[in-house]
C-alpha cells in the first residue's frame, strides 16, 4: 500500500502539471483535460494507472519470456522459425495463447443464473480461467500443442472478449512481433540453460527468472 501511495503521489504531480498546461499527446494529458475524466476520484485515477502498468508491462514481458520457454520446449517449432522468420506474425498470437499472461479474473454474480448446467446464485464469486479457455478442445484444434504456423492463431481469450477486450491488444502484438524480428536478425537461438522460475500468483502467469544463453548468427 505504501508503494502504491508513492506511485499515486508521483503521478498526481504529473497530473497537476498536465492539467495546468496545454493538452499534450500523452495518456495523463488526455485524462486531465478529458470532459469525462478530468473530475475522476483519486482512487479511480490510481486504478487506471495500475491497470496500464500491469497491462502494458507484465503481460508483454511475460509473453516474451514465455515464448522463449515454449520454443525451447518445442525445438521443432524453433526450427520452423529459423527456416521461415515470416511465421513471426502467426507465432506471436500463438505465444500469447500458449502463455496466457493473465490467468484469471473474478466477478460477482448480480443475479441467480445457470451457466453450463451449474447454478450460480446472486452474490457468488465466479472465476473465469482464461488459461483454461485457451486449451478448449471444442474451439481450438490441438490446443495442447504449441504451433507457430496455426491457421487461426488469434482465436484465443488472452485479451478477453467483447466490450472488455484489451484495448492494447494490437500494441502488445506489435511489441512482441518487432522484438522477435530483431532477435531473429541477431541470434540463431536464445537457448534456455536452466528451468524458469514462475511467479506465485492466481492472476499473473509470469516468469520471475529465466537463465538463457544467446547464440549469434
Amino acid at each position: 500500500m505504501a508503494a502504491m501511495m508513492e506511485c499515486l503521489n508521483c503521478f498526481t504531480q504529473i497530473w497537476k502539471e498536465r492539467a495546468a498546461g496545454e493538452p499534450r499527446d500523452d495518456f495523463i494529458s488526455m485524462l486531465a483535460h478529458g470532459e469525462a475524466t478530468r473530475n475522476m476520484s483519486t482512487m479511480e485515477y490510481l486504478g487506471n494507472l495500475l491497470l496500464l502498468i500491469i497491462g502494458g508491462n507484465d503481460t508483454t514481458r511475460n509473453s516474451l519470456s514465455g515464448g522463449v520457454v515454449a520454443l525451447n520446449e518445442n525445438p521443432e517449432q524453433y526450427q520452423k522459425l529459423r527456416d521461415n522468420p515470416g511465421l513471426i506474425p502467426k507465432m506471436v498470437p500463438e505465444i500469447i495463447r500458449w502463455q496466457t499472461p493473465i490467468i484469471s479474473m473474478r466477478r460477482t454474480a448480480l443475479q441467480d443464473t445457470t451457466l453450463g448446467g451449474k447454478q450460480i446464485r446472486k452474490g457468488d464469486k465466479v472465476v473465469m480461467w482464461y488459461v483454461s479457455g485457451n486449451r478448449d478442445e471444442e474451439v481450438i484444434e490441438r490446443p495442447y500443442e504449441f504451433l507457430i504456423d496455426r491457421d487461426n492463431p488469434r482465436n484465443h481469450l488472452s485479451f478477453g472478449f467483447g466490450i472488455h477486450r484489451c484495448m492494447g491488444n494490437r500494441l502488445a502484438e506489435m511489441q512482441l512481433r518487432v522484438t522477435w524480428e530483431e532477435i531473429q536478425k541477431r541470434f540463431r537461438m536464445v537457448e534456455m540453460v536452466g528451468q524458469p522460475e514462475r511467479a506465485f500468483s492466481s492472476l499473473i502467469r509470469g516468469i520471475t527468472h529465466l537463465p538463457v544463453q544467446v547464440h549469434p548468427l
